[in-house]
C-alpha cells in the first residue's frame, strides 16, 4: 500500500505565500508523476499543476505565481504558492501516480489540506 501525508495548508491574507508539501511511502517502485488539484466549495476539482520527468505543467488561473517541484530521493512533491488571492482558496489535495513493486499502476490521493487566503 501507498500512504501520502500532505502540509502546509492554512490561513493567509492575499498576497502572501504558502508552501505545500505531500511526502509518498510504502510500496513505490518509483513514480511516475505527482500533481496538485484544488476543489473550491461547490465547484469541481481542478487540476493545479503537475511534474512529470522534468515536465511540469499548470492551470492558466496560477502560472507565474505557483511553482511546483520534486525531491525525488524523498518521494516528495512541493507547491510553492506565492502572490495569493482569494479565489486561490480550496482544498488542495495532492496525487501521486505510482508504479508499485508489483509492477502495477495507481494513482493515490493525498486528504487534503486546506488553504484559505482572506483578510
Amino acid at each position: 500500500q501507498v500512504q501520502l501525508v500532505e502540509s502546509g495548508g492554512g490561513l493567509v491574507q492575499p498576497g502572501g505565500s504558502l508552501r505545500l508539501s505531500c511526502a509518498a511511502s510504502g510500496s513505490i517502485f518509483s513514480i511516475n508523476a505527482m500533481g496538485w488539484y484544488r476543489q473550491a466549495p461547490g465547484k469541481q476539482r481542478e487540476l493545479v499543476a503537475v511534474i512529470r520527468g522534468g515536465m511540469t505543467n499548470y492551470a492558466d488561473s496560477v502560472k507565474g505565481r505557483f511553482t511546483i517541484s520534486r525531491d525525488n530521493a524523498k518521494n516528495t512533491v512541493y507547491l510553492q504558492m506565492n502572490s495569493l488571492k482569494p479565489e486561490d482558496t480550496a482544498v488542495y489535495y495532492c496525487n501521486v501516480d505510482v508504479v508499485r513493486y508489483s509492477m502495477r499502476t495507481n494513482v493515490y490521493w493525498g486528504q487534503g489540506t486546506q488553504v484559505t487566503v482572506s483578510s
